[in-house]
């Protein structure tokens, strides 16, 4: 039997708290979320200021990371190429933009983290600080 590592409650505040703070310093107004290796919610925390779409968004993202185990940018590449047919995965990924990154640990994927409310590209940098924030 194989063990795995999992997130904790303090692991979870330390990301968040680390993505807000990037949010924050840049000056964006975002939702964070953050969930465990099944996608499911641990964490949701829309800032002021942000559209309330983005309290969606942000966990469809955390969740295509997590299920994916890769970067939710890497669907919106392949519909953007010309795979439209991968649109068809939507009712499992349905958040297929830029902003999911999924929380790696010893080469297992134990969650994500999905960033909503500005470029996509800033979403995803968020994100990726938030995972950062776990070397804390």
């Amino acid at each position: 039997m194989q063990t795995k590592s999992v997130l904790t409650l303090d692991d979870v505040q330390k990301i968040a708290a680390a993505a807000e703070a990037e949010a924050t310093k840049n000056g964006w107004a975002v939702a964070i979320a953050v969930v465990d290796d099944g996608g499911h919610p641990l964490w949701l925390h829309r800032m002021d200021g942000v559209a309330p779409v983005a309290s969606y968004i942000a966990p469809a993202k955390a969740r295509t990371a997590a299920l994916g185990r890769r970067e939710s940018k890497i669907y919106e590449d392949m519909i953007n190429s010309g795979r439209v047919s991968f649109l068809s995965a939507l009712p499992v990924i349905d958040g297929m933009l830029e902003g999911g990154v999924p929380i790696m640990v010893n080469g297992q994927c134990v969650g994500a983290v999905g960033v909503s409310g500005v470029k996509s590209i800033e979403d995803a940098q968020i994100a990726k600080a938030g995972i950062a924030g776990l070397a804390m």
